[in-house]
């Protein structure tokens, strides 16, 4: 038999103690019917074995400092997923980069963000040690650091469920330019 990945393992042991619970139900109180918070939770849990699992590795060639919006990739793996609804999740796998859900229609508002992070993480800060890869490493290490490597954004009938001036953000803090791996996950029905 395969390896169970995590997902199938989880599934099989909520299997099991669901299997349990109505088997020591019916020994203790084997003439009355199953509890309604039982029942809920025995639907819930065989719910759940209806969701699937579809996993996209993503590359993004950045040019440098800047803030770019990658909701359309998003969209289109979530389109390549056949999923209907759930939830997907963005992950970066970088340490001097991020990813932040931001205003999508004034670009003015991404500007001022990256300006506040400059001002608040300088890359003239005087006691960084780690500059191996230049005056940009460590700052880009903090920046990733005071924000986010991961998003998760729900959807419903196969649309991210952003709002009228959401997008999603890939923020890159180095100067050079980079090739960004990401992962998306899409996880529902």
């Amino acid at each position: 038999m395969p390896p169970l990945s995590f997902f199938n393992t989880c599934l099989f042991r909520s299997y099991c103690v669901i299997s349990e619970l109505v088997e020591i139900h019916s020994r203790i109180i084997p003439s009355r019917p199953l509890p309604k918070y039982l029942f809920l939770f025995i639907n819930k849990s065989l719910n759940i074995l209806h969701m699937a699992l579809h996993k996209k590795d993503w590359n993004y060639n950045t040019r440098g400092k800047g803030i770019y919006e990658i909701t359309e990739a998003v969209e289109h793996g979530l389109n390549e997923s056949k999923l209907s609804n759930g939830i997907a999740s963005i992950f970066i796998r970088h340490t001097s980069c991020s990813l932040i859900l931001m205003e999508n229609a004034d670009p003015s508002a991404r500007v001022d963000l990256e300006r506040f992070m400059e001002d608040l993480v300088p890359e003239s800060y005087p006691h960084f040690t780690h500059t191996f890869e230049g005056v940009d490493d460590m700052p880009s290490h903090i920046k990733m650091a005071l924000t986010r490597t991961s998003e998760n954004i729900p959807f419903s009938n196969g649309r991210l469920q952003l709002g009228t001036w959401q997008g999603l953000f890939l923020w890159e803090h180095r100067s050079s330019l980079q090739n960004r791996n990401l992962v998306f996950s899409f996880i529902g029905e």
